[in-house]
């Protein structure tokens, strides 16, 4: 008998090997389904312009990644300037330069800087430290502002100074009077500034709190023309209020600071991320630039550009584009009569950035952006610097046109990243690269 009890256990002993490499097969069946992404099925063009085609939701409950490994330059490469135009290094051997701002008297200033260090909790908190890795964006923040000053003309900067440390995960910067005013992630702070300054050692004044870390931590400052006002972009913490709208108080907004009375309101309110903001020339109106919501499938929704009015709401968590509901929050059809549409897409899952007004070589009278680059989206979107050209009443018109590419190389891969871009007093387009650790210069042909 003992030969066949044996037998028989071996047999039990199969049939449990064989169940368990079947659920084993369907587990990682079901986690590739899952886990495959979202292929678009427009081009990023069709989903941009004043009228951008929004199709019908795909709600991933996976997200779709698809980001661009990190090669950084090597050797003489450099980014591909438009017809017309040439490009050099304004600087290079930075640590993660991320925005700009040109004083009064040409220097240029950058914050080198990172986000503050993030949570380890949690699934999503795991995949976004690894996503940030993946991008080169995970290292610890440099916490400083770098001057830069190209003493000769030669479109090269030739002196470098720390102009400021000690600060936290700094981003926008904003001269009024003799006061520079930085955004760290949690807090508005001020600097006394004298003209020609290499260096400020004094203590930063607290202005105001603000919502720090989150997904959107960076914090842009503008002046409004009169310098009485200070409008800071605020972006949200989760991708759809995923916490509760407790979680996004005073987030996803564009808040106003008065530098007479020092009250602070809500400017305009539903805005994802609101980073770049500049005011357009013709009109003297403010004007940013949005991330919108991931998830939704590799066409939706499209980041946008649009004037920013006081009251206004756009949107943010409940609906995007102006009044396309979010199936995945909970509805409020109350306030769809109320929500603004944007003035012009940019293209899905861009994650456009940085914003000026200006004009070089043929693109005269429009908006230069600073086009990150997508994470959500499969194939890939943004990784340039584009325009938008603008109409003789302060409006968007046309198609968008590249101004700087090259970004990805051959094998697709992130060479550089571009975020802030400013027009410099010289009329040239200083362009932020955050992965290739550069300030590109871009001028007229020579």
């Amino acid at each position: 008998m003992l030969p066949v009890t044996i037998k028989r256990g071996m047999t039990i002993r199969r049939r449990i090997l064989i169940i368990i490499v079947v659920l084993i097969a369907i587990i990682a069946g079901v986690i590739f389904y899952l886990t495959r992404g979202d292929t678009a099925q427009l081009s990023a063009d069709a989903v941009s312009g004043t009228r951008p085609r929004i199709t019908s939701p795909r709600v991933q409950q996976f997200p779709t990644i698809d980001v661009a490994d990190v090669v950084g330059w090597q050797g003489a490469a450099k980014p591909v300037a438009a017809a017309g135009l040439s490009v050099n290094a304004f600087a290079a051997d930075l640590d993660h330069p991320r925005w700009l701002y040109q004083l009064p008297n040409g220097d240029v200033l950058v914050a080198e800087t990172n986000s503050p260090k993030r949570p380890t909790g949690g699934i999503s908190d795991f995949v976004m430290k690894t996503l940030m890795s993946k991008v080169g964006a995970g290292g610890p923040s440099a916490n400083r502002i770098t001057l830069l000053r190209d003493t000769d003309g030669d479109g090269v900067a030739d002196f470098r100074s720390v102009f400021l440390t000690g600060l936290e995960s700094p981003f926008g910067m904003a001269l009024v009077g003799d006061r520079l005013f930085v955004g760290n992630h949690n807090a508005l702070v001020a600097f006394p500034y004298k003209p020609g300054d290499t260096r400020i050692t004094a203590p930063a004044q607290k202005i105001v709190a603000l919502p720090g870390g989150g997904n959107h931590w960076a914090k842009n400052v503008v002046a409004d023309p009169t310098g009485n006002l200070l409008y800071i972009g605020v972006g949200s913490s989760t991708n759809i209020a995923d916490n509760g709208m407790d979680a996004e108080k005073n987030r996803a907004n564009i808040l106003e600071y008065n530098l007479q009375t020092h009250k602070i309101r809500i400017y305009a309110a539903g805005l994802r991320n609101p980073v770049g903001m500049a005011w357009e020339p013709k009109s003297q109106q403010l004007w940013t630039v949005v991330n919108e919501r991931d998830m939704l499938g590799s066409d939706l929704a499209p980041d946008y550009l649009t004037l920013v009015e006081l009251g206004a709401f756009y949107g943010w968590p409940y609906s995007y584009w102006g009044g396309y509901e979010d199936p995945r929050v909970e509805a409020r059809p109350e306030l769809l009569q109320y929500t603004r549409r944007p003035d012009y897409a940019l293209g899905p899952h861009t994650a456009s950035l940085g914003l000026a007004f200006g004009s070089l070589g043929t693109f005269t009278d429009g908006a230069f952006i600073g086009q990150h680059g997508s994470w959500n989206r499969k194939p890939v979107s943004g990784y340039k610097v584009t325009f938008v050209p603008f109409g003789p009443r302060g409006f968007p018109q046309g198609k968008m046109q590249d101004v700087l590419t090259g970004f990805l190389d051959k094998d697709g891969k992130a060479q550089g990243r571009p975020v802030g871009v400013i027009v410099d007093k010289a009329g040239s387009l200083l362009v932020a690269d955050d992965v290739g650790n550069r300030i590109w210069r871009v001028s007229l042909g020579r």
